[in-house]
């Protein structure tokens, strides 16, 4: 009966001071990031860009999930709370390229300057082209 007694004891008092005595892991350090969306050209600010913020993984896998922010008439945005670590930056506008790159965040406060170009012309089967290497009056053989 005793022995019972004391088991019981010492399976709560393990199972209560259990957690109390385990290692806590230390807490993942937090980044405030701001971005600045502006056009290659002139300079001017890009408002209601999509900034796409994704976490990247050790082998360079995109993570699932993300956090979309848009850009204010100002063309800034900015997230308080970025763990440190790789990050893959994607910038939509109409009208404009999309950008993409990957940051490494590893300071309490970062600012990201992001300059979006105008789309290159598209190549046409349709125009003349003079660069081009064939010549019109060859003949296929």
């Amino acid at each position: 009966m005793n022995t019972s007694w004391f088991g019981t004891i010492f399976l709560l008092a393990s199972v209560l001071l259990a957690p109390a005595l385990a290692e806590k892991k230390p807490p993942i350090p937090l980044a405030s990031v701001n971005f600045v969306v502006i056009r290659d050209e002139n300079g001017k600010p890009v408002r209601n860009a999509a900034v796409v913020l994704h976490p990247v993984e050790e082998n360079g896998k995109q993570s699932r999930g993300g956090i979309e922010l848009k850009t204010d008439p100002e063309g800034k945005a900015n997230y308080d709370g970025v763990p440190y670590g790789k990050m893959r930056i994607q910038v939509l506008a109409s009208g404009f390229q999309t950008y993409g790159n990957d940051y490494d965040i590893g300071q309490p406060n970062l600012d990201i300057t992001i300059k979006l170009k105008r789309p290159d012309r598209q190549y046409s089967i349709y125009e003349d082209h003079p660069n081009d290497k064939q010549q019109k009056d060859q003949k296929p053989q």
